[in-house]
């Protein structure tokens, strides 16, 4: 079992930036590549970004690659999501999940993922 728990969402003007943490609890975080997802109202779970267990590789998807930044401490049992530039179309809750696959196969399927986080809402204003 783990238990993740997200934080460091809010409400920022368009153009301002969010750190947003994950903090893992359980069974060892370095066996998992992490993953952030979001989901805004009435719209499907959408894949954001995936990191490698050791941190070495990160995907993103295309609406946010170069404004988001996921990392990850595993002394800390904590990845995060450094979000700038931020736009009205990325208000959304954003939720962590672990994958027992690393990056291998098809990362941006939620139903690849185990464990899932409780979100956090992020609110871009414009």
């Amino acid at each position: 079992q783990v238990h993740l728990v997200e934080s460091g969402g809010g409400l920022v003007q368009a153009g301002g930036s969010l750190r947003l943490s994950c903090v893992a609890s359980g069974r060892t975080f370095s066996n998992y590549a992490m993953g952030w997802f979001r989901q805004a109202p009435g719209k499907e779970r959408e894949f954001v970004s995936l990191i490698s267990r050791s941190g070495d590789v990160t995907y993103y998807v295309d609406s946010v690659k170069g404004r988001f930044t996921i990392s990850r401490d595993n002394a800390k049992n904590t990845v995060y999501l450094q979000m700038n530039s931020l736009k009205p179309e990325d208000t959304a809750v954003y939720s962590c999940a672990t994958r027992w696959l690393g990056y291998s196969g098809n990362y941006i399927l939620p139903s690849t993922y185990g464990y899932w986080g409780q979100g956090t809402q992020v609110t871009v204003s414009s």
